[in-house]
């Protein structure tokens, strides 16, 4: 059974805003790892389903999830807020140590471990770069390091599925103000201002753990985005997965979550070299 959302008051971008947040297994025995999971760019805490709750029970271990602000339950995104190149720094830098703050997850006590998927992955890669020795490992799920043609004509199909289709109503399930969700995640990535954005070069500063997942049919990104991963961040395990899209862990959930406990497992002893797992 899911355990129940709650809600914290959280200094951000100049402004008091209110996180979403649900924990797994708070009552373990003290010392079992911590598990953050980082959303994507349409996705807020309830909107990764049961994932988390079968994640964590495969591994034994806590899970915190969240809602980013404009996602989710927390605070919606002013309408005449525009995100920009920055934000996804904010998150990763600003909101995500406030939180683990705020929820008592202290990396001195008991393991922290960063699993994000797209947006969030890139929030993941960022937080290990900016705060080495914080985070004991991350799983990034289809990241994005910089701007590629796919990833623009995928936003421009989003764009016309909102506006033209069913995806706002598809949202408005997992978020209090779809318009906020969506207009925030797509309104800046398709400014033109943003298309020379990149964190390849920050990326090389993490020194824990990585296993980097990328479907071959993702149609946000190439398989080069994690494999320049494992150039920048030597000892990255790289997944790829054949006939895959964008949401491994909703396509591949069981394949996903037995890599991941391979992945932690090994992790004690990381390689010195990337090591490919393809499926």
């Amino acid at each position: 059974m899911r355990e129940g959302t709650s809600f914290s008051e959280l200094d951000f971008d100049g402004r008091r805003v209110r996180i979403e947040w649900r924990e797994i297994g708070r009552d373990a025995p003290p010392g079992t790892p911590w598990l953050v999971f980082l959303h994507e760019g349409l996705g807020s805490a309830a909107a990764w389903r049961d994932f988390p709750d079968r994640l964590c029970a495969a591994l034994g271990w806590r899970g915190l999830v969240y809602s980013r602000p404009g996602y989710g339950r927390s605070t919606p995104r002013p309408a005449d807020e525009h995100w920009d190149a920055g934000y996804l720094h904010r998150q990763a830098q600003a909101l995500l140590p406030a939180l683990l703050a705020d929820r008592g997850l202290d990396p001195a006590r008991e393991p922290l471990w960063l699993f994000g998927h797209s947006d969030g992955a890139t929030i993941a890669l960022l937080h290990a770069a900016a705060f080495p020795g914080v985070a004991a490992g991350a799983v990034i799920v289809a990241p994005h390091l910089w701007v590629e043609d796919v990833t623009l004509a995928g936003l421009r199909g989003a764009r016309r599925a909102y506006v033209d289709g069913d995806l706002r109503p598809r949202l408005a399930r997992w978020h209090d103000d779809p318009d906020s969700a969506f207009w925030g995640w797509n309104g800046v990535w398709l400014d033109e201002r943003f298309h020379g954005w990149s964190i390849v070069e920050e990326v090389g500063a993490i020194r824990c753990p990585l296993l980097a997942v990328q479907g071959d049919r993702d149609d946000y990104g190439t398989l080069e985005q994690i494999r320049t991963v494992a150039r920048q961040v030597p000892g990255t395990v790289l997944l790829e997965l054949p006939g895959c899209g964008h949401v491994p862990h909703r396509e591949r959930p069981r394949e996903l979550i037995a890599a991941v406990a391979s992945f932690v497992a090994r992790s004690a002893d990381p390689p010195q070299s990337a090591q490919h797992w393809c499926t």
